[in-house]
């Protein structure tokens, strides 16, 4: 790097504040790349790595928040919903070039990227090209590819009148049933993980530990909400709700038998997306639907689409899909993820344990 370049940027670890601000404003930034998560997870075994490129002033161009897991003396990278590029490629290939040498560092036999944008962004395409120009490899996304995302901009009469007819016919009977929804505090995260312990084995899904769970609530205070549905003071459903600058996140929820058949998802969904919309945020991420819908939403060839969507009838998550497609928001397809490869010869059998 020639010395004109040093004077007019230089790679760093930035502090916690100054990249949770950065992140805050960046078109692409998630509380993914955010420092309460990588704090999250480097309490369950990953270690968080943060990169930025600074222009002279001390402003940040481009960074990423990098997840390492080491098993045997090697390790994996992984960036959720990352890296924050700058645009200027110049910048960007200087902060892949540091990343590199960080997963280096690290004994990583690759870092996966997960841009955090949708494939039919205008970007996208040139981003593709440079990650090609760039050699890396397409590879399967670890966060949801495709979800529903609902707009927030509009009134509360427009939202609600947006929602399906079973839905706003599932709130209602909620509310003449007598559930009630009150924010949880730390007393309640017992109950929550009761109510995700519960739902994941009547629906044959796995979920975190409790201690997972309220990591994730305490660390993203004062931007984490847990919502709690009742009836006759007794929890049957309970959403664990994150936020950033722009969007709020359905990412862990439950209920009892009685919370399915009194509404009360319904409900609770309903007064979770209020508090994001409340707050600020122009969108609520609904967080993951069988891909095959995701494609099958985009895709030209009506034969193409139809098999789409009969295969998407098999996916486990097809009824999750129906409760959260049932709020009125739209299928968002992301970018693929992209594999920075750095020991080859480990390559194949590494993206074979990890998937993608």
């Amino acid at each position: 790097m020639g010395a004109n370049m040093r004077d007019r940027w230089r790679v760093d670890v930035p502090s916690s504040v100054r990249w949770d601000a950065f992140v805050a404003t960046h078109p692409q930034g998630s509380f993914l790349q955010a420092s309460p998560w990588g704090a999250m997870k480097a309490q369950f075994g990953w270690y968080c790595r943060r990169l930025a490129v600074f222009d002279s002033t001390g402003a940040i161009l481009a960074g990423a928040q990098v997840l390492f897991r080491r098993a045997f003396g090697l390790a994996f990278g992984y960036t959720p919903r990352g890296p924050l590029l700058s645009g200027d490629p110049t910048v960007d290939e200087l902060l892949l070039q540091a990343l590199r040498q960080v997963g280096r560092q690290m004994a990583a036999i690759m870092i996966r990227f997960e841009p955090n944008i949708s494939e039919h962004d205008p970007q996208a395409a040139e981003l593709r090209a440079w990650f090609d120009h760039c050699r890396l490899v397409v590879a399967d996304t670890i966060q949801p590819r495709s979800t529903v995302l609902l707009d927030l901009q509009a009134p509360a009469s427009v939202l609600f009148a947006a929602c399906s007819k079973g839905h706003r016919a599932d709130i209602r009977r909620a509310e003449r049933l007598g559930v009630t929804v009150r924010v949880g505090d730390e007393a309640d995260l017992a109950p929550f993980y009761d109510i995700m312990r519960a739902t994941g084995e009547r629906a044959a899904f796995s979920i975190h530990s409790a201690d997972y769970y309220a990591t994730v609530w305490r660390l993203h205070q004062p931007n984490a909400r847990l919502f709690i549905a009742e009836t006759q003071a007794t929890p049957v459903a309970a959403h664990l709700i994150l936020a950033d600058a722009r969007y709020g996140y359905y990412l862990y929820g439950g209920s009892t038998t009685e919370g399915l058949r009194s509404g009360a998802n319904h409900l609770l969904a309903w007064h979770a997306l209020h508090w994001a919309r409340e707050r600020g945020c122009i969108g609520y991420d609904f967080w993951g639907i069988p891909d095959a819908l995701g494609q099958a939403a985009f895709a030209d060839d009506e034969a193409i689409r139809t098999a789409l969507e009969h295969a998407a009838q098999q996916d486990p998550l097809i009824g999750v899909y129906r409760f959260k497609k049932g709020f009125g928001g739209r299928i968002v397809r992301f970018m693929p993820a992209f594999d920075l490869v750095l020991l080859p010869p480990l390559y194949p059998l590494a993206r074979q344990k990890i998937g993608g």
